[in-house]
């Protein structure tokens, strides 16, 4: 019997332990959108939902899924997400190591990095994709489309391809000292 009750308190704790790492991951929902399809019958309704997860720790992924209800079609999202992870790398003081550029379709962003305390300066679903990034200070500009699926990519597009100064000098093959001089 006490072994017994030791086996499930194991299950439990094993349950506890996946759910502290579930619980880690942040999702935000930046849109759900209904859309139809027309079919011989007449129209098939379905629901398009682009969520946002991360880990404030500089892990984030944009995720996009449809199902015929809400709830199905978010849960696709969140699955969506997290295979389409990326590592940002920030700095001591929360921000990003230089000025870049992204670009998702039609949709263009400027970010670049900020002081300490500035706050995260941005709009829409790049401002929540770099609150979910765990940046704490910059400045961001949406340019072109106002499309939040494409902002979020052509924020997640920049984030992707920042680089600190032991990157550019591993690929050079350099140590980091001689990159100032």
């Amino acid at each position: 019997m006490a072994e017994q009750k030791e086996q499930r308190n194991k299950k439990k704790g094993n349950r506890d332990k996946t759910r502290e790492k579930e619980s880690e991951w942040q999702e935000r929902v930046v849109q759900i959108r209904r859309v139809t399809k027309v079919v011989k019958g007449g129209k098939k309704l379905s629901f398009r939902a682009i969520v946002i997860i991360g880990n404030e720790r500089g892990q984030v992924g944009v995720g996009v899924g449809k199902a015929s209800d809400v709830i199905g079609a978010v849960k696709k999202g969140v699955a969506d997400g997290k295979k389409h992870l990326i590592e940002v790398p920030l700095t001591k003081s929360n921000s990003i190591p230089h000025p870049i550029n992204g670009d998702g379709g039609g949709a263009k962003v400027m970010m670049r990095p900020a002081a300490p305390g500035t706050g995260v300066i941005a709009g829409g679903a790049v401002r929540t994709v770099l609150e979910l990034a765990g940046v704490r200070n910059i400045l961001a500009k949406q340019l072109g489309s106002g499309n939040p699926l494409n902002n979020a990519r052509a924020a997640v597009n920049a984030l992707s391809t920042l680089r600190t100064l032991s990157d550019v000098a591993a690929e050079r093959g350099i140590p980091v000292e001689n990159l100032y001089g």
